[in-house]
């Protein structure tokens, strides 16, 4: 008897989900008709139970999107969307954190220039400081020669005393190669030491397309390496903003030189001529990148003076590119901070702004 029954009761419920299956498709349609959202998801609920939660939450998604695009045709701000930003990459930017400590990351551009030619070599380095000029001309100097850059930085200390900033020291070494002088044994006319270190910080502003990414305050040395008449070096607090605009970036750097004694100064009023201040500009298009570096005194009359370097890279294969490089202005290199020459160059990059 009770086998009997059983039966009989799972007979009827098969008979009953057989016809909930059958007239499904109907009320579903009639749900689809509801225009609410919340209204449309508790008719799925009471028709297909927790499964049509998950549906639901799916429309409902759907429905916020709809909703989104929706705003952006009736000009609404549109809800911040995740997007790459190669400042925050580069400088472990991110809120969640990232990257290792004492990792060796690629910093300023690193190229080869195989060869450049200069409106005039500086062959009798001057200053205002006597004991940093050269009495006679130095002898066989080309105005051709070759040039590379290598850059690295690596971060010391992540999340600074609590903050979003980060401690990372970096290191740029230049050199000008008299390649092209065999009479002369093809020195090295100047190689240029930039040890620095830098507390960069998070700065989430933005307006429009406009993104300050970062800034940054930094201690810098510079030098030349050399003794006598031809030392040259200073050093200076530098700071930082970083700003980004899609594939367009800017970066701006005023920095204050720290004063030395008149008889230690290799190389006096150099900011008049160098400047107390930089600008990068760097665009990237279809694999070429194009930046323009511009530095000025900040100074009216006599000591309105200068530089500007452009800088362009033409893709090759993956990272390796050609590089062309127009210079003129002052501050070539340390030696040559108070002349004034105009320089170009070609050759390959591994680095780029």
């Amino acid at each position: 008897m009770t086998k009997a029954v059983n039966t009989e009761n799972f007979t009827m419920l098969a008979l009953s989900v057989a016809c909930l299956v059958a007239a499904s498709p109907v009320l579903a349609n009639e749900c689809a008709r509801i225009a609410d959202n919340e209204s449309r998801l508790a008719c799925y609920d009471s028709l297909f139970g927790s499964a049509a939660a998950t549906e639901g939450s799916s429309l409902q998604a759907d429905g916020e999107e709809s909703r989104q695009q929706a705003s952006l045709r009736a000009g609404e701000a549109p809800e911040p969307a995740d997007e790459t930003s190669r400042m925050i990459e580069d400088w472990d930017l991110a809120p969640e954190g990232g990257g290792r400590a004492f990792a060796v990351r690629p910093y300023k551009p690193v190229y080869i220039l195989l060869a450049t030619h200069t409106s005039g070599i500086n062959a009798q380095p001057r200053s205002d400081n006597a004991a940093n000029s050269v009495s006679t001309p130095i002898g066989g100097l080309s105005t051709n020669e070759s040039q590379f850059q290598l850059s690295f930085k690596t971060k010391v200390w992540s999340n600074v005393l609590g903050s979003d900033g980060n401690l990372w020291v970096g290191y740029t070494q230049s050199s000008r190669w008299q390649i092209y002088s065999g009479q002369i044994s093809r020195p090295f006319r100047e190689t240029n030491y930039e040890p620095e270190a830098l507390l960069m910080f998070r700065t989430p502003f933005s307006l429009g397309n406009w993104n300050l990414r970062m800034s940054g305050i930094g201690l810098n040395h510079q030098s030349n390496g050399r003794s006598n008449p031809i030392s040259r070096s200073w050093n200076r607090i530098v700071g930082v903003l970083g700003i980004e605009n899609g594939d367009l970036s800017v970066q701006v750097r005023p920095w204050v030189r720290l004063r030395e004694s008149a008889a230690n100064d290799n190389n006096p009023g150099i900011e008049n001529y160098v400047g107390r201040g930089e600008v990068i500009v760097a665009q990237r298009f279809g694999g070429h990148i194009v930046a323009l570096t511009g530095r000025h005194s900040l100074r009216t009359g006599g000591d309105s003076r200068g530089s500007v370097k452009l800088d362009w890279a033409i893709p090759i294969s993956g990272n390796f590119r050609g590089h062309l490089t127009l210079f003129s202005g002052y501050g070539e290199s340390m030696v040559d901070y108070n002349h004034r020459q105009t320089m170009l160059g070609a050759g390959v990059s591994l680095v780029e702004w």
